[in-house]
């Protein structure tokens, strides 16, 4: 595990046990995602606006908590102001707002919407001949929702080679309807489609960099609670748990031990 990451992972704890919100193991998947994005994306902490900026949205909402975490270390706001999340009259909530957290560029948490607004915003982009891209992340649960399939198709009827979806990959959908072999799926759809390890942000980063013909679709295979055997080992008691004092105690320690 990479310094930087395992730090997020700490902050999410942190925030989570202090707070009494988040939902620790779907933030926990997405960590190395985030921290690839960012590093290939065109951005600004100091001007979120940034007219020539790439856009990135987080589909699956409730991992708001993980992209938090992220913004606050880019420098995006000050980390002091995680210790607000879920807090009245915060505006770090539960699910982000983009009105209010810089660096949010859609209100997510209905799942299954979040893609589709990407797949617009990637065709605006295209009609003004913008070389700005969109990278959305959307969790395997919610795309148990039509709407996802739905925004895929039209993206790759269009062949939106501004737009990549990565896919989480963590098996939460395992309490739902089962989606097997979703590289398959997406390709049938008109993808171009890469599978990684979801955990290794070298993977991830050759892959968003690679030049590609129409949307591209990333299946990154991860962990939900990736770094804390507890939450990996019982995902399902830990969907939307906050630690105690001593489980804190216990899930950093896994966190020092745990490579990935």
């Amino acid at each position: 595990m990479i310094p930087v990451c395992k730090e997020i992972r700490q902050d999410i704890l942190r925030i989570s046990r202090s707070s009494g919100h988040g939902h620790i193991g779907t933030c926990f998947s997405v960590v190395e995602i985030l921290h690839a994005i960012y590093g290939v994306i065109r951005h600004d902490p100091k001007n979120p606006s940034w007219e020539e900026r790439d856009i990135f949205i987080l589909s699956k909402g409730h991992a708001a908590l993980g992209h938090y975490c992220v913004l606050a270390r880019l420098g995006y706001f000050d980390i002091k102001e995680l210790d607000s999340f879920g807090a009245f009259m915060s505006r770090l909530g539960c699910h982000a707002d983009r009105h209010k957290v810089p660096g949010v560029e859609a209100s997510t948490g209905s799942l299954g919407h979040g893609i589709g607004l990407a797949v617009g915003m990637a065709l605006a982009l295209r009609i003004k001949k913008s070389g700005r891209r969109v990278i959305v992340v959307v969790g395997d649960g919610e795309a148990n929702e039509g709407s996802v399939w739905e925004a895929v198709l039209v993206a790759a009827d269009l062949k939106l080679a501004n737009l990549t979806v990565i896919y989480d990959d963590n098996r939460s959908h395992s309490r739902g309807l089962q989606i097997c072999n979703p590289a398959e799926k997406f390709a049938a759809f008109g993808c171009e489609v890469a599978e990684v390890n979801g955990h290794d942000v070298g993977e991830l980063r050759t892959e968003l960099v690679k030049k590609q013909g129409t949307v591209k679709v990333v299946v990154a295979g991860t962990k939900k609670g990736a770094g804390c055997r507890t939450i990996e080992d019982n995902q399902y008691e830990w969907h939307r748990k906050s630690p105690s004092d001593a489980e804190l105690e216990t899930l950093l320690r896994e966190l020092d031990e745990k490579t990935i």
